[in-house]
């Protein structure tokens, strides 16, 4: 199994950045594809963005696209996903997974992060 932690959330302005990070502990995380999710109150789990194991594909979810960028360095056993030119829209708690099988879909994937806030104020 393998353990995972996000930090980097917090509260910015529309137009800004922000880094998530998640580091992963347990079983060698390359073994794993990884996703990024997010959850708004009173709204489902969605798909942000997903990195496959060995990082040759990488998906986004069209409300993301050209703003948030996926990435790992399995070194480090860590999956980030750079945000910028965030919008109030984007506010949610956001999670990283774990997956033996490569998917969007938040039903395939076994192992999740605690959560992390991300607030965009306008």
């Amino acid at each position: 199994q393998v353990q995972l932690v996000e930090s980097g959330g917090g509260l910015v302005q529309a137009g800004g950045s922000l880094r998530l990070s998640c580091a992963a502990s347990g079983r060698t995380f390359s073994t794993y594809h990884a996703g990024w999710f997010r959850q708004a109150p009173g709204k489902e789990r969605e798909f942000v963005a997903a990195s496959s194991r060995g990082t040759s594909r990488t998906d986004y979810a069209d409300s993301v696209k050209g703003r948030f960028t996926i990435s790992r360095d399995n070194a480090k056993n860590t999956v980030y996903l750079q945000m910028d030119s965030l919008k109030p829209e984007d506010t949610a708690v956001y999670y990283c997974a774990a997956t033996y099988t490569y998917s969007l879909r938040p039903s395939d994937y076994a192992f999740w992060g605690q959560g992390t806030q991300v607030t965009v104020s306008s």
